[in-house]
């Protein structure tokens, strides 16, 4: 017979508490579509046509530096490789690093070409050099674009210029960003550099915000006539960090703007807070048919909770275990739910998984449980 634990936790308890400051309503923005994300929680604190389909112009090359930075991690490409240069990469259209085949370009240069100066040309150079051709390099792009859960995504070049195909959205692009701050925190650094100067010519970074917010610390702009002007940024504050996706702005001052609004009106009114710490028992289970009859279970990172300020009383949290939990039970397999409630109601549903394995009973302590169970 299965019947579902419940067990009261104190995070609630725990938890700091603020002065009362009222959330307002979710800002105004002059975008196609545009979304803020709490990176410590994964939470959207706000958007809007977070999952419609959009051009996204040269935030496409977000990717192709991800693909870089793996190529550079498997060492299939090493930063001072030189890389030879294609006469269709040299003709590239519309913004370039001005790379040409007879100069020695190396994969590092490239890689702040397609990162400051947003080259299409280096990004061409840079996919041929690993895919081979461009077009098999969007097929890898779509590989990862699919291991990485963006689901609405669809890549046809490594530039982003206009495709009929080439569209993602307000929340993969976000959920890309998070992956290449997450798994390549040793070129992130990058997204953050001003200008760069390459063949004679200095160009500045697109991204406006770099010299107006000093928190903000990458990440990219795009713009074509189809995609309008779009800018995805990054800002750390303290621990926390956001990330704003705005796409299919008027100019290159409103995408600006708007992602600053967007940033201020997060860290004002929200909160990123730590409920419990990675590998900090939450509870602890019951468990039947195993060498041992209790196990600890929590999270094995730290877990965190965007609220608005001032309202983390409201916050309650409840674990519920699927019961008979049966031995044997492996470290980091999902024994419970913890299910969030803010103001009443259900905020969020996360996995708990044992901290500790719990190995199977001999033939004895089994036939002792399963007897106890026929009478539970």
């Amino acid at each position: 017979m299965k019947r579902f634990l419940t067990a009261l936790i104190g995070c609630c308890i725990s938890l700091s508490v603020w002065a009362q400051i009222p959330t307002p309503p979710e800002p105004s923005l002059e975008a196609k579509a545009w979304m803020l994300l709490d990176v410590n929680s994964g939470q959207v604190l706000a958007g809007q046509k977070t999952n419609e389909r959009f051009e996204p112009a040269s935030l496409t090359k977000l990717m192709t530096a991800y693909l870089t930075f793996g190529a550079l991690k498997q060492k299939s490409l090493k930063p001072d490789q030189v890389i030879p240069v294609s006469t269709r990469a040299w003709k590239a259209e519309g913004s370039r690093m001005f790379i040409e085949p007879n100069k020695p370009v190396t994969v590092d240069e490239l890689l702040r070409g397609v990162i400051i100066q947003s080259g299409n040309d280096a990004s061409i150079a840079l996919a041929e050099a690993i895919g081979g051709s461009e077009d098999v390099f969007a097929q890898m792009m779509n590989r990862e674009a699919k291991r990485l859960g963006m689901a609405n995504t669809n890549f046809t070049n490594a530039t982003g210029l206009t495709s009929p195909q080439l569209y993602s959205t307000a929340e993969d692009l976000a959920q890309l960003v998070v992956a290449l701050i997450r798994d390549y925190p040793e070129h992130y650094a990058l997204y953050s550099q001003k200008e760069y100067r390459y063949n004679n010519i200095t160009q500045a970074n697109r991204n406006r915000l770099l010299w107006l917010d000093p928190t903000v610390d990458g990440v990219k702009t795009g713009y074509t006539d189809n995609a309008g002007y779009c800018l995805i940024t990054s800002a750390r504050r303290g621990e926390r960090r956001l990330v704003s996706v705005v796409l299919g702005t008027a100019s290159e001052s409103a995408r600006a703007s708007e992602s600053q609004k967007l940033l201020n009106w997060g860290f004002q009114f929200y909160d990123s807070v730590r409920l419990y710490a990675r590998n900090q028992p939450v509870t602890e289970l019951r468990v039947w048919k195993g060498a041992e009859n209790k196990l600890k279970a929590g999270f094995t990172s730290d877990l965190y909770v965007a609220l608005p300020k001032g309202q983390s009383g409201k916050l309650k949290a409840t674990v519920e275990s699927l019961q008979p939990l049966l031995a044997p039970v492996n470290p980091g397999q999902r024994v419970a739910t913890l299910k969030l409630e803010f103001e009443g109601k259900p905020y969020r549903e996360l996995p708990v998984v044992a901290l500790e394995g719990v190995p199977i009973a001999g033939i004895f302590g089994r036939a002792w449980d399963t007897l106890r169970l026929m009478f539970k």
